[in-house]
């Protein structure tokens, strides 16, 4: 279908108003105050909240093209097309996956303005209090706990009206939500028979799934308490399970919200701003080996054959280059583990021997039933002229089914701590989920295409809250070679148990009778598969990644010995320079992390204001 959906006009200087150059030789200095690496989710709002003060200079680097003009980044139900293998992504691939039947599977991410935040999937969670509480206990700063972080929250965002104008009372809290921030987030403004029986459901299997009002209140799961519901729902005693509505990073007028055009399209009129774009950093310069090193040179270039070019901050460089970037620019750089830097051909500069480390993902497996009706994203997926009678319902009116990303409701679930006899919960605690249920009223995977016939609903479950730890690494000094990136999914054993008891979750809730006529029979590699042993090699057969990497520059506190940033997200052990992504991030949320990206570039720009 990329070939229906993926319609681009590239136009690489076309934003108007704007300072965006294509060539380091166009720019009119090579000093800032600041430098910016990565035009992504976090460093637009860094650039825009640092340009606020007109005495600051502000130069952006990013490697990818301009998001202006590219249909499928302004439609959110065309998201998924943007990737993998597109103009506007890094088009990686990882290693064989010991805990995926050895599979390598596609890893993009953005590489266009806005970053990920352009090619995501549009869904806005923010994680737990938990989530955050644990993020100021390891940081040692309490300015990250959720009571902190909260103002940073609602700082990024607004809530609007959905694209139908439907009155959304008892789908989400306005109260929990900011009301002029630049982020727009709506609920959907189309409803299918699938959201009816999911919702059905919490009515008639309220014990077992209960209805929560807004995900984004802080406690997405609510208190467990013991439910015993016989022998169909006996594994998941101590546990409750929440439903409710999805909310997407759309505006009222059914375009996504990304950082491009919710940040930088507002203030690329800025004197003191430029950008950059299409141009690659290679690496960060030294510039100070006396006492504490210093980094405040870019190297950039924007190919491997042309000529290298350096630019200057006066006061900081800020790494945004994302969890697999940032570790690839910091060890082209000299810093990081030593043997690592060794191996690869890099002079080791600055020890740092987590820098790549702790790579977390949430492993995503779509389960799919054949289903008793012609009304699923298959009935648009095989009529092209549906498809353009949508999508100029979409280009009128900013509604129908384009003006949303395609899931609708979501769901959270703990497991009884039973479970973890023997290891530790991997949870940040009581208000993290353990997994993710997303109803999809369609075929959804990304590990086998759609069959050709038949209609389908998809339960994905997706592990929230991951125990397994991969890497990214450089396979060269060559800046423009591939990192090698391994995420190694579900290789620790938590994880592919929280995936069984995902499993078992969604087939427990299509047997409400909300769904009696409407599923007809798991598809074969899903039905077939009964005993805990089955279950475990089919989630290891066709389970992939949901593409939310983090954790590769951890934040720890001052002096624990490990970590790659300090509770200020300056990095340690050099100067004038800090990391600003989700690279950060000690531990992944139990959430679609780009809200908590949006709000720790909130709160890192006051840290680095008040700095300066």
């Amino acid at each position: 279908m990329r070939s229906v959906f993926f319609l681009s006009a590239i136009s690489a200087c076309s934003i108007a108003h704007g300072k965006l150059y294509t060539d380091p030789h166009q720019l009119p200095k090579t000093q800032y105050d600041f430098v910016i690496i990565g035009a992504g989710t976090a460093g637009n709002v860094i650039a825009t909240r640092l340009t606020e003060n007109s005495a600051f200079t502000v130069l952006v680097v990013e490697a990818g093209i301009s998001n202006v003009g590219i249909l499928a980044d302004e439609v959110p139900f065309l998201g998924p097309t943007l990737s993998p293998d597109t103009s506007v992504t890094w088009n990686f691939t990882t290693v064989p996956q010991s805990g995926l039947d050895s599979r390598a599977i596609p890893y993009p991410r953005g590489r266009v303005l806005g970053g990920s935040s352009t090619i995501n999937f549009e869904i806005w969670t923010r994680g737990s209090e938990d989530d955050y509480n644990r993020y100021a206990e390891v940081s040692g700063d309490e300015g990250w706990s959720w009571n902190e972080m909260l103002p940073y929250m609602k700082k990024s965002e607004t809530l609007v009206t959905s694209t139908d104008n439907h009155n959304t009372s008892g789908q989400v809290n306005p109260a929990v939500h900011g009301t002029s921030g630049p982020v727009k987030i709506s609920i959907p403004g189309v409803t299918t028979t699938v959201d009816t029986r999911v919702f059905n459901t919490t009515n008639e299997l309220p014990d077992e799934f209960p209805f929560n009002l807004d995900m984004n209140s802080g406690n997405p799961i609510g208190i467990g308490r013991p439910i015993f519901l016989g022998s169909a729902m006996a594994q998941f005693a101590d546990t409750i399970v929440l439903i409710g509505w999805t909310q997407n990073s759309v505006d009222s007028f059914g375009r996504r919200s990304s950082s491009a055009t919710a940040y930088l399209e507002l203030i690329l009129s800025r004197s003191n701003l430029d950008v950059l774009i299409q141009t690659q950093v290679t690496k960060l310069v030294q510039t100070s080996s006396k006492g504490t090193p210093a980094f405040n040179k870019v190297e950039v270039a924007q190919n491997s054959s042309s000529a290298r070019m350096i630019v200057s901050a006066k006061n900081e460089v800020i790494l945004c280059a994302g969890s697999i970037g940032t570790p690839q620019i910091l060890q082209l750089s000299g810093i990081g583990d030593p043997a690592v830097l060794r191996s690869a051909g890099v002079t080791p500069l600055v020890q740092l021997d987590d820098v790549g480390k702790h790579l977390t993902d949430h492993p995503f497996l779509g389960n799919q039933w054949l289903v008793n009706s012609d009304l699923t994203l298959e009935a648009v997926s095989r009529n092209e002229t549906l498809v353009a009678d949508l999508l100029e319902q979409w280009n009128t009116t900013g509604t129908g089914l384009f003006s949303v990303p395609g899931a609708n409701d979501i769901g959270w679930l703990r497991l009884p701590q039973s479970t973890f006899d023997g290891s530790t919960d991997p949870s940040a605690g009581p208000t993290s989920a353990h997994f993710e249920v997303l109803p999809v009223n369609g075929f959804v995977s990304f590990v086998v295409p759609t069959p050709d016939t038949g209609f389908f609903l998809t339960m994905v479950t997706t592990v929230a809250s991951p125990a397994s730890r991969g890497t990214v690494t450089l396979a060269s000094s060559d800046p423009f070679a591939d990192p090698v990136i391994d995420p190694a999914l579900l290789t620790d054993p938590v994880d592919l148990a929280i995936m069984v008891g995902a499993i078992k979750a969604v087939r427990t809730l299509v047997t409400a009778p909300a769904w009696d006529g409407y599923i007809i029979a798991p598809v074969p590699a899903f039905g077939n598969a009964t005993t805990d042993a089955e279950l475990e090699a089919y989630a290891q057969a066709f389970t992939t990644t949901v593409f939310h990497p983090v954790g590769t520059a951890r934040m720890s506190a001052e002096g624990s010995g490990v970590g790659v940033v300090d509770a200020s997200l300056r990095v340690k052990n050099v100067t004038g320079l800090r990391i600003v992504d989700a690279s950060v991030f000690p531990f992944i949320p139990a959430a679609h992390p780009q809200a908590a990206v949006y709000a720790f570039a909130e709160r890192a720009s006051d840290l680095i204001k008040a700095a300066w």
